[in-house]
């Protein structure tokens, strides 16, 4: 499924009801975009959409892994940018992570997506194109 959104705030809440009403095993969400195509604002509007209104949402791009708990949700955002080697993934626990049965985002994904349970994965994919417009694409 693709959407063309010009406006976030007005597309989201049709985004979201798509991308939640898929199957209930899949928390693995893989967001894939150029820099500052806007992944860790994606994430943001995911928390807020859950309830998570007033919880800080920024990018875990030094610390690999930020955790947000908000009314019984826990989702963990992932950015793998920096990752040099697979031990630095190993070292934060990224598997207790994933096998959590929590919601998972992750930003440059394709580091480690061998390791990942297939069949609990979404594929996010983001572009910009002229005026801002942004295409996300579900698979």
């Amino acid at each position: 499924m693709v959407f063309k959104v010009v406006d976030l705030e007005q597309s989201f809440p049709l985004m979201m009801d798509y991308l939640l009403s898929q199957d209930q095993q899949k928390n693995i969400y893989l967001l894939k975009g150029d820099l500052g195509s806007g992944k860790t604002t994606f994430v943001k509007e995911f928390v807020q959409y859950l309830g998570g209104e007033g919880v800080h949402v920024d990018s875990p791009t030094f610390s690999i892994v930020n955790t947000y708990d908000f009314t019984g949700k826990i989702i963990h955002h992932f950015d793998l940018y920096r990752l040099e080697s697979l031990e630095e993934i190993e070292d934060i626990g990224f598997m207790e992570y994933i096998d959590s049965g929590n919601t998972c985002f992750i930003e440059w994904p394709e580091k480690i997506a061998e390791f990942l349970p297939i069949e609990r994965v979404v594929h996010i994919g983001i572009t910009v194109s002229l005026n801002e417009c942004r295409e996300y694409s579900f698979s």
